[in-house]
């Protein structure tokens, strides 16, 4: 696996997982690989009574984790919502993880994604050739998760059609999915639920149904609270990706992540870090997502178009390219703040000159 881009988060922390497993001595609810306290260490991080260190997965309120992971030992599914870049994936992704011991079993939600692909589909030359059969059956990551009596993940729910997500509503309130044509269901076994995503500022989302949003114990999962709390969350992501992809490039340095965050989150709030002046604030939502890709962007072009060390000259086109997303009002907003709040900072004199350049 040593040459795979990304593991699954099974593969990439099983030496945590399977430490945590070890010191575990709490009640498990039925088929889950740890507890729940367990689980929340694993997302969250801390030090195991024997020294051994887990890195934290998820940088932000606890209690929030501990009502999802609360929600998951009950009848309800788990819906994380949220504005894009919030991590709800990355902790959907780590839940299953931590829970089942596998986090593959994923539907992704979009404008064209049919009931067949969360009860079943069909094998339609075997359907043709023998009829209805189990053989004829394809079995959707939602129908194996019940079998086997895991966590089933449905990433951007509010992307697929209001007709499709109420197929949702007998496998949540039942735990059965009928199979009409064989004249059968199946059955949820114990440790099945669902951990749906959903954001709340894209275009072309639906609306959940009423009926299904009763299903679903909803965690909203905020942007970082503070500056440092994000700082460190770029850092920690930013070095792991360094490390996967192997870059010849130094590290980057702290203040040019501080330097990117702040842009961000000024921009993101409308107001300087100060408080001291109101700016206009882009169509993006300039996630902490797209300030890790920006600094990751800038150590690729650090690695092999400069001298390995990261510059001004290097984040300057992915700033831009995050910030201009709409090319007439996003360019307006962007020359405003380049010339009344980068240009005035001594300390930012590369970063202007380098955008103002671009």
């Amino acid at each position: 696996m040593s040459n795979v881009l990304r593991q699954h988060a099974e593969q990439l922390f099983l030496e945590e997982l399977e430490e945590l497993k070890k010191q575990d001595n709490d009640k498990r609810p039925f088929n889950w690989v740890l507890s729940p306290q367990s689980v929340v260490t694993y997302l969250l991080g801390g030090t195991l009574k024997n020294g051994f260190e887990i890195q934290p997965k998820y940088i932000g309120n606890r209690r929030l984790i501990e009502i999802a992971v609360a929600t998951l030992t009950t009848d309800r599914a788990l819906l994380l919502y949220g504005l894009p870049g919030t991590a709800k994936s990355w902790v959907s992704e780590h839940l299953a993880a931590a829970i089942s011991g596998d986090s593959t079993l994923i539907v992704q939600g979009t404008a064209g994604t049919g009931e067949e692909a969360i009860r079943y589909g069909w094998n339609y030359a075997r359907l043709l050739a023998e009829g209805p059969s189990e053989k004829a059956l394809v079995e959707t990551p939602v129908m194996r998760a019940m079998q086997a009596g895991k966590i089933a993940r449905i990433e951007e729910l509010t992307r697929i059609g209001a007709d499709v997500q109420d197929t949702l509503i007998t496998i949540l309130s039942e735990k059965t999915l009928p199979v009409p044509e064989l004249n059968s269901a199946v059955m949820a076994q114990k440790g099945f639920n669902i951990i749906a995503t959903a954001n709340n500022r894209d275009k072309g989302v639906n609306d959940l149904s009423s009926a299904l949003k009763r299903r679903f114990n909803t965690v909203i999962l905020p942007v970082p609270d503070s500056m440092e709390e994000e700082i460190d969350i770029v850092r920690r992501r930013v070095e792991s990706y360094e490390k996967v992809m192997d870059l010849p490039a130094e590290k980057p340095a702290l203040e040019e992540i501080r330097r990117i965050v702040t842009i961000f989150r000024e921009l993101r709030s409308g107001v300087t870090a100060d408080g001291k002046t109101k700016i206009k604030i882009p169509s993006g939502t300039l996630s902490t997502a797209e300030a890790i890709s920006v600094v990751n962007n800038g150590l690729a072009m650090a690695a092999y178009f400069g001298d390995g060390q990261l510059k001004a000259a290097d984040l300057a086109a992915g700033i831009i390219g995050a910030v201009l997303k709409d090319p007439v009002q996003d360019k307006i907003v962007w020359q405003e703040y380049l010339e009344t709040v980068v240009k005035t900072r001594e300390e930012w004199k590369d970063i202007y000159r380098a955008c103002r350049d671009l």
